[in-house]
């Protein structure tokens, strides 16, 4: 699953992902479910950063707080599951990261890690919907899961899917059936990532500081050290 990540690129992923018109967008080091994230869509005419809030609230959706349930959707089920089949088909948008957050251990003793891509930033696959209640029109957002790769593997049995650049034109375009866009879900080249254990502070959503990404010794812990 995916449910803390970092961007803090701001405005220098525009070139690559193809938008002209990036807003000034605060360094994140701790963005949480249910919190406001960019995210690029495609329109008629031109590529556009949109912000959204973090977790999929579907249009047909009695209450929104279903949202807080559908932070990740999975590769596998986007085609039949209600909440994302829709959106698979017309609303897919390419949320940018410089990194992300799992952790392994027993309840009460969970080490965290940082886990980035070589290059970056980069992209998780992403969907996006709106919802129009009494108090207005609320446009969500979910990151696409698969399974782990080697790398993360050794911490989490999934993780998000990550694009690669010559992948964001595919995923954009919305006359490609959904059955086409299979290949672009598995998971990201290990060989392309990097991981290292960080300090426990963010469990705490709260905090929101470069040195979280920091790596820290685990005194041999799951066979990790800076």
């Amino acid at each position: 699953m995916c449910a803390r990540y970092v961007f803090f690129s701001g405005r220098s992923f525009g070139d690559e992902f193809g938008v002209v018109a990036v807003p000034d967008l605060q360094p994140r080091y701790n963005i949480a479910p249910t919190q406001i994230v960019p995210a690029v869509i495609q329109t008629e005419k031109s590529r556009e950063v949109m912000l959204f809030q973090w977790g999929l609230v579907p249009s047909w959706a009695k209450d929104p707080t279903i949202g807080s349930r559908l932070i990740n959707a999975k590769a596998e089920t986007l085609a039949e599951k209600p909440a994302f089949r829709t959106a698979f088909k017309r609303r897919r948008c390419l949320i940018p990261a410089d990194g992300f957050y799992e952790w392994k251990g027993e309840k009460g003793a969970k080490q965290p890690f940082f886990i980035s891509c070589k290059h970056h930033p980069f992209a998780f696959a992403g969907l996006w919907e709106y919802w129009e209640g009494v108090e207005g029109v609320l446009q969500t957002c979910t990151i696409i899961t698969t399974n782990a790769n080697g790398l993360v593997q050794e911490v989490h049995d999934r993780m998000p899917v990550i694009l690669a650049p010559d992948e964001y034109d595919i995923w954009m375009d919305h006359a490609i059936a959904p059955a086409r866009l299979e290949p672009l879900l598995d998971p990201f080249p290990e060989k392309e990532m990097t991981m290292h254990p960080v300090g426990k502070m963010v469990g705490n959503p709260r905090v929101d500081d470069p040195s979280l990404i920091e790596a820290v010794a685990t005194g041999g812990l799951f066979g990790e050290a800076p």
